[in-house]
């Protein structure tokens, strides 16, 4: 064989090769998922929530290793968005069927002084009895929002203690490795958190 021919042959193989490759890296298995809700894959923030459960364990992402955890900042006394975003979780938690075991709801208080451990477990229970509520003091609720970036203050009411809490509405969602993967907006709907719930366990 000269070199001339050599050479071709060398560069068909080349040709090839990089074929493959770019082949390879588009095949559908390459592909990352495909979120409903904002892909925050990679975010510095929401990392982790250290605070006391309902039975005053305190709680960590790892501790829920293996499992999609949702994670939601809200109140027991909110009239309509924590309700309707806890129970849209427990509806995606049923349909999942026996995949349901591996979704984990985090409802997080922002109203302590209220929202007592016999209170959070109460109403974890209306939507489902696995689900985990957290508290804490004031400074550590303060310290876990910010690093969520959660806005919350309380607006006073006609009576000490018939106040609200303004809030922000939002869950982040987990992938089973504890890595923050999706931010969800309030009204994306069930349908679109079991989306995205789905391409997370399939993961």
């Amino acid at each position: 064989m000269n070199k001339r021919d050599a050479l071709k042959r060398f560069t068909r193989w080349g040709v090839l090769a990089a074929s493959l490759a770019t082949l390879a890296a588009c095949s559908p298995s390459a592909k990352a998922p495909v979120f409903q809700g904002i892909d925050v894959t990679g975010a510095a923030y929401a990392k982790d929530f250290p605070l006391p459960d309902q039975d005053g364990k305190v709680r960590s992402i790892k501790d829920f290793a293996g499992k999609v955890v949702v994670v939601f900042f809200g109140y027991t006394q909110c009239p309509d968005v924590c309700p309707t975003t806890m129970s849209e979780l427990a509806e995606v938690k049923r349909s999942l069927g026996a995949d349901g075991d591996r979704l984990q709801g985090i409802f997080v208080t922002v109203d302590p002084e209220r929202d007592t451990p016999t209170v959070l477990k109460a109403y974890m229970a209306n939507f489902d009895p696995t689900f985990v509520g957290l508290t804490g003091t004031e400074e550590q609720l303060a310290a876990v929002a910010k690093d969520f970036k959660i806005y919350f203050k309380k607006v006073d009411g006609k009576t000490p203690t018939s106040y609200t809490m303004d809030h922000s509405a939002g869950s982040y969602i987990y992938d089973t490795k504890g890595n923050l993967r999706i931010y969800s907006r309030y009204g994306s709907g069930a349908q679109a958190l079991q989306s995205d719930v789905k391409a997370l366990l399939a993961q």
